[in-house]
């Protein structure tokens, strides 16, 4: 009887291994778009054709590669960023698999261009099915440059199931929206069949998040900052005013890299609790600085699934922060460009006097529509709150829960409306409840 187990050709591994790894156009972007990151980049250029069917292009002034390197960089489990296991728990850098560019150069007409700055040439390598046509040196500018054309091309499979040129779009500009959020230091373009869709200045957060969504993104912006031993959490979450029908502008980044995570999530939507009418969803930017030591990204070859070690911690302090955001974000003054303040400047801000605008209503009106009714509170009649302006809710506010710090005084602001034959007098809470 003869033997039955035998080892698969490199080309056919390739090939099994890019299933993974290359799901559609919108993966070589991020895995090209993240090499480029952590080639030290201050300039990343991503061009498309044809939704990546035809071509996907990055260019980076990175620190390019040696000749010996851009040969091995398209071989499995070839990589710079780790060399032993326990790398694995200190890793920060975006890549670290050495299975991206193998990947791609199994499925498609890969070009290399790449030039360290201490080299006079570069080199150019052109690989189709994993294997390498030529090699040859070069003259290009300092960095590296990765050109992929006719993806799928040897799997026709995959390939015709790719969608609609507008929804392999949609996909490609989500992967590049969540490289250029995490690193607004860096200077990116994104150009789609010769046209210029973004023209992304480097910069701090908060613009980088108004260019790529709009300028109305200004106004619905709160900051969040909080420092625990468990993990630093800071960015910005959505005033709950401007909360979508859809989920959309929802990020979380650990150590800049983005991952999805739906316990994290939730920690999120319930410090949103009673503030967002049904089926509405916040919008969030959020950062998380953590050891990594104290996280598993080795999950998945996507590499946007992530384990915590602190995840009840951490959950804790995620609603925590946002919950306090959200509480002062009325008495918290927009944030420049050029400033981010922190979230120990936003409790001093508590104390500064602001008036609030004048709103008018009438007695049954409710502005939340749908909400539950709970959140409205109405004083009966003999109530001391009926009839008064000058109501001490500084001292209610300020009475902390057992077991809760005292929190920082509030200025809430009475508003009046006169009627004809009545004179009523309205308070608004915290920003959330009316009294009247």
């Amino acid at each position: 009887m003869t033997d039955v187990i035998k080892l698969l050709p490199d080309a056919v591994a390739n090939q099994i291994a890019a299933g993974e790894v290359v799901q559609r156009p919108a993966s070589v972007v991020k895995e090209l778009m993240e090499n480029a990151i952590d080639a030290g980049a201050a300039h990343v250029r991503l061009l498309v054709k044809d939704a990546g069917r035809t071509l996907i292009q990055v260019i980076d002034d990175g620190k390019g590669m040696s000749e010996t390197d851009a040969r091995l960089s398209i071989e499995r489990h070839a990589t710079s960023k780790i060399s032993s296991a326990a790398d694995l728990f200190a890793i920060k850098s975006m890549g670290f698999r050495g299975e991206a560019l193998a990947s791609i150069a199994a499925i498609a007409h890969m070009e290399i261009k790449t030039r360290r700055s201490d080299q006079e040439l570069g080199t150019q390598i052109c690989a189709e099915g994993s294997l390498v046509k030529s090699q040859k040196p070069v003259q290009t500018p300092k960095g590296t440059s990765v050109s992929v054309k006719n993806l799928f091309y040897n799997i026709p499979a995959r390939r015709n199931f790719l969608k609609s040129r507008q929804i392999e779009m949609r996909h490609i500009v989500e992967e590049f929206n969540r490289v250029a959020l995490a690193n607004p230091q860096v200077k990116m373009e994104l150009h789609d069949d010769n046209s210029s869709r973004y023209q992304l200045p480097k910069g701090v957060m908060k613009q980088r998040i108004i260019s790529l969504l709009g300028k109305n993104m200004e106004q619905k912006l709160v900051p969040v900052k909080v420092e625990t031993a468990l993990a630093d959490i800071y960015g910005f979450t959505g005033k709950p005013e401007f909360a979508k029908k859809t989920r959309g502008e929802q990020y979380f980044f650990v150590n800049n890299r983005f991952f999805k995570h739906p316990y994290f999530h939730h920690a999120v939507e319930n410090a949103y609790s009673q503030l967002l009418p049904e089926k509405s969803f916040p919008s969030y930017f959020l950062f998380f600085q953590i050891d990594p030591a104290r996280i598993d990204i080795n999950i998945h070859p996507t590499k946007t699934e992530v384990n915590f070690v602190d995840g009840q911690g951490i959950y804790a302090v995620l609603r925590s922060a946002v919950r306090k955001a959200l509480g002062s974000h009325n008495l918290t003054p927009s944030l420049d460009f050029d400033t981010e303040q922190s979230f120990s400047s936003q409790a001093s801000s508590a104390h500064r006097p602001v008036r609030s605008p004048e709103v008018k209503m009438t007695p049954g009106y409710n502005p939340f529509e749908q909400q539950d009714a709970g959140r409205m509170r109405s004083s009966p009649p003999h109530s001391p709150v009926a009839g008064r302006k000058n109501v001490d809710w500084q001292a209610l506010y300020n009475s902390p829960s057992p077991g809760e710090p005292q929190s920082q005084p509030i200025d809430n602001t009475l508003i009046t409306k006169e009627n004809e034959n009545e004179k009523a007098y309205f308070l608004q809470l915290h920003g959330e409840y009316i009294a009247s």
